[in-house]
């Protein structure tokens, strides 16, 4: 038995109302829509984590940027408090009497049993 020949704005109604898929034609199609409606949502939520991954790495490298500069700076700054002369300086401020000690460190060595 054919199906009579629907005009065009008939058959745009049954596209967009979704009622060809009630046809008997497409009704024994059924489970490979639905296959291929599973496999389109896995896609999209693959690609979606994908994105939120790539972001987030995006946002982890510019942390590790900043905390890098940072780790610079602060080693800088302790570089230069432990200079000699800056701590002979915060010495004097507090007050302690210690003084720099001008003869160079004696090396003991230890004779040997021969």
């Amino acid at each position: 038995m054919t199906e009579p020949k629907l005009n065009t704005g008939k058959r745009l109604s049954t596209l967009l109302t979704g009622r060809f898929l009630l046809s008997p034609r497409v009704l024994k199609h059924w489970p490979f829509i639905v296959f291929l409606c599973a496999l389109a949502l896995i896609m999209t939520a693959s690609s979606h984590s994908a994105e939120r991954k790539v972001h987030r790495i995006a946002t982890l490298r510019t942390e590790m940027k900043e905390l890098h500069s940072q780790f610079i700076d602060t080693r800088s700054s302790l570089m230069k408090q432990s200079m000699q002369s800056k701590v002979l300086t915060r010495v004097e401020e507090a007050g302690l009497k210690l003084r720099k000690n001008e003869l160079p460190p004696l090396i003991i060595k230890k004779q040997e049993d021969e």
